[in-house]
């Protein structure tokens, strides 16, 4: 039988995203510019990013110090141990040492006498984390493979559909759009076979582990799993892409993990104190160290983390031997100036985390969400993290200003507790629509007569025109802000604005360009020729446009041989985004194309060309590092 509460809850949200769509999209495309497109989720998401980068932006780093002392045992082994506090306060918690103080704590701490006061160890145990769910699933893909969330559910749905195994079809993993932690008893017996099979009896439980979904989850699919946990990764690696082998690898690791023994860690704390002239010193130095007792469920899998910081304190660490009252040769003492540091960007990771902590949006909307915002240009990624544009700061403005319950986080999360309870018929759909969609109507045509696009697009700045002497005004174009006259179209006089690394760089970049074309005649008309800035970079034009229209591509060549024609390598530009790559210079008769800068080197294994990304080389075909010969 149908149920006809999901179809109502399915038909209303829709409905209202086509509606948030379908009417604040044209206001964008007549108040900003023509192709923007706002969403129930997406501009949620923009907004959440625009609002961690301003707190990033307001962030005041604030200086503080401390010192580790390294201390002699009587085993002439050396135990680091930082100083956590003074007069009985926690100097590591409270952050509250200056120069000053740490300057005098040193004059204190010379000449003292240390031992170790107390030895602490206990037993610390970790339980393994639950099974995937979409988000988690993203998250994870994104910290230890680098998977962007689309590629993801792309891959995912690859292991879904299935794959030519052992000479049939097999779907390799469970649907991968689910926000249930639950499990199939079938496939929780079969991991105990398996764990026991891979790693030994000691490894299993002797009762399955029953994750606890959140509320409102929809029950129709289980958790992310392998559909046959005997088809394990190394069987089917030949049959796999490499991005297909490492997510069901990364899934098949994490199923037999959830259903494993915890983890066992031996904790010790030492605490180290010091007395001067027969006077015990306000201090205690404190080390901590761990090691792994029984490793349990991290045979299998080690979950990731979006923090360093806790990643390291994760890590083991073996701590020299001591015993209670034992006295310690101070070696030195080394004060280190610190300075506290700002929120982190966010990640598609940690962005489609706080999404879902926020209650905002369903595991199938996380990545085409990010797909969209980056599209869009209402974000960018500056390597992995997530950095609003020009764009994405002007829409987010404008809509938190005058359609503010469509981008409240808690609007957009109670809206989503509404259509679970029209899912359960608690509620009929229809008036939730209305109610939500008369005032928003209202609005919508309101604003689109009392707004007006110039104050929206432009900002007053105190820089005068040096071509005519009108104010000049910051306007946004296609490629971010820049500084335009007022008196435009009178006067065209416009000029990037300098306030950013990325434009101080690009500025840099054109400045050789004009130096290096200074003097080229245009081969239509003779006017000189002009470096300009288009959507795939810089370019030649004639100075007389429009009359004369002549275009030059400024080309790049890396000094780098095509490894399969012959020819040169350049650098090119993709066709949207303006993402830069390398490729032939004889496209499109040749297709070499990689978007890993060529060395010019050749790989000892395979004979293709090395390339270098991060300060590293490798190969740009079998991926091996440091196999090149000249």
């Amino acid at each position: 039988d149908i149920d006809m509460f999901l179809v109502d809850a399915q038909q209303a949200r829709r409905v209202l995203d086509r509606l948030v769509g379908y009417e604040l999209s044209p206001l964008l495309w007549k108040k900003v510019r023509y192709g923007l497109s706002a969403g129930r989720v997406q501009s949620v998401a923009v907004r959440l990013v625009v609002e961690k980068e301003r707190e990033i932006l307001a962030f005041k780093p604030e200086e503080f110090w401390t010192i580790i002392g390294k201390f002699e045992t009587p085993r002439k082994e050396i135990l680091e141990a930082q100083l956590t506090h003074v007069n009985g306060t926690s100097s590591r918690e409270n952050r509250s040492l200056n120069e000053a103080d740490a300057k005098n704590i040193l004059l204190e701490l010379d000449g003292g006498i240390y031992k170790v006061a107390n030895i602490e160890q206990k037993d610390s145990i970790r339980t393994p984390p639950p099974p995937f769910t979409t988000s988690i699933l993203q998250q994870e893909a994104s910290r230890k493979l680098g998977f962007p969330v689309k590629k993801t559910m792309v891959v995912a749905q690859q292991l879904y559909e299935g794959v030519e195994v052992f000479g049939k079809a097999t779907g390799l993993i469970t649907y991968m759009r689910t926000d249930s932690m639950n499990l199939a008893a079938s496939a929780v017996s079969q991991a105990q076979e398996i764990i026991a099979k891979e790693f030994g009896n000691q490894y299993t439980i002797s009762s399955p582990r029953i994750y606890k979904s959140k509320k409102h989850i929809q029950e129709a699919h289980e958790a992310i799993r392998p559909v046959d946990l005997s088809i394990t990764p190394s069987s089917v690696k030949a049959v796999l892409t490499r991005d297909q082998f490492k997510l069901y690898d990364l899934i098949w690791k994490r199923m037999l993990a959830c259903q494993m023994a915890d983890a066992v860690f031996n904790q010790v704390t030492v605490s180290i104190v010091g007395e001067k002239s027969g006077a015990s010193l306000p201090y205690i130095f404190t080390a901590k160290g761990q090691t792994i007792k029984f490793a349990g469920f991290l045979m299998a899998y080690t979950e990731g983390s979006d923090n360093p910081e806790e990643e390291l304190e994760k890590q083991e660490k073996l701590l020299p031997q001591v015993e209670n009252g034992e006295a310690l040769a101070a070696r030195e003492f080394l004060p280190s100036q610190n300075f506290t540091r700002p929120p982190a960007r966010y990640t598609e990771a940690s962005l489609v985390k706080k999404l879902e902590s926020e209650g905002i949006g369903r595991p199938s909307t996380y990545a085409p969400t990010i797909t969209t915002i980056l599209f869009r240009g209402y974000v960018k990624k500056d390597e992995k993290h997530l950095v609003p544009t020009d764009l994405g700061n002007v829409v987010t403005d404008l809509l938190v200003t005058h359609f503010p319950e469509v981008v409240d986080y808690k609007f957009t999360a109670e809206m989503e507790d509404v259509l679970d309870e029209i899912a359960e018929g608690k509620r009929q759909w229809q008036p939730i629509v209305q109610e939500f969609y008369t005032p928003f109507h209202r609005l919508v045509a309101e604003k689109q007569e009392t707004l007006n696009k110039q104050d929206i697009v432009s900002e007053q700045t105190s820089e005068i025109c040096e071509k005519c002497g009108s104010p000049m005004v910051i306007k946004l174009g296609r490629f971010g802000k820049f500084l335009s006259c007022a008196n435009y179209p009178k006067c065209k006089n416009a000029k990037p604005l300098e306030n950013t690394k990325e434009a101080a760089a690009a500025a840099e970049i054109t400045r050789e360009l004009e130096q290096k074309f200074a003097g080229k005649k245009c081969d239509k008309c003779g006017a000189d020729m002009v470096v300009k800035k288009g959507r795939y970079g810089n370019f030649l034009g004639c100075s007389a446009y429009p009359k004369c229209k002549n275009i030059q591509a400024i080309v790049t060549f890396t000094g780098v041989k095509c490894p399969k024609c012959g020819g040169q390598v350049i650098e090119r530009r993709t066709r949207k985004g303006g993402k830069l790559f390398y490729g032939c210079n004889k496209y499109p008769k040749c297709k070499f194309a990689t978007w890993d800068k060529p060395t010019g080197e050749i790989c000892a294994k395979c004979n293709s060309l090395i390339v270098e990304k991060n300060g590293k080389k490798f190969c740009g075909e079998c991926k091996a590092e440091n196999t090149a010969e000249n």
